[in-house]
């Protein structure tokens, strides 16, 4: 199946269809619905899978964000308060708040993330850096 688009009737993206986005150390995100994918789409979200160990550093965003554990097990920190999370749990980050998900499994850990927002970007706490979301320097 290819992706379809078509503003009065919706978009089909096909998992399969989608190209990985290398994030550095085996972690890769993938676009499901955005600014790339749909003109009308007023959000962004994909999935990024993390291999055992690895997480991105702590960050924050330009615009809200839910997270979902699709699977595996993950050590999710939010403004402050470290929580452990598995399958199907979901937290929501508000703008400006650092965060982070790491993998704490012996496997991959997938997440399914929405952003509030088409145009997002990153700012990882520790340099004060702010990047494109999905963009060279986007990295972990």
């Amino acid at each position: 199946m290819t992706s379809r688009n078509d503003s009065a009737r919706g978009t089909i993206v096909p998992y399969d269809a989608i190209t990985p986005f290398a994030r550095g150390d085996g972690v890769e995100t993938r676009l499901m619905v955005g600014r790339n994918t749909d003109p009308a789409a007023p959000f962004t979200t994909g999935t990024t899978s993390f291999p055992a160990g690895c997480a991105a550093p702590l960050h924050t965003h330009n615009c809200a964000e839910q997270v979902t554990i699709l699977s595996g097990t993950a050590e999710a920190k939010v403004g402050g308060e470290i929580t452990q999370l598995g399958p199907m749990d979901t937290s929501f980050v508000p703008a400006e708040v650092p965060h982070y998900f790491r993998n704490t499994g012996d496997g991959p850990l997938t997440i399914l993330w929405i952003y509030g927002a088409r145009e997002v970007t990153r700012t990882f706490v520790e340099t004060g850096e702010t990047v494109a979301h999905m963009s060279p320097r986007d990295q972990v």
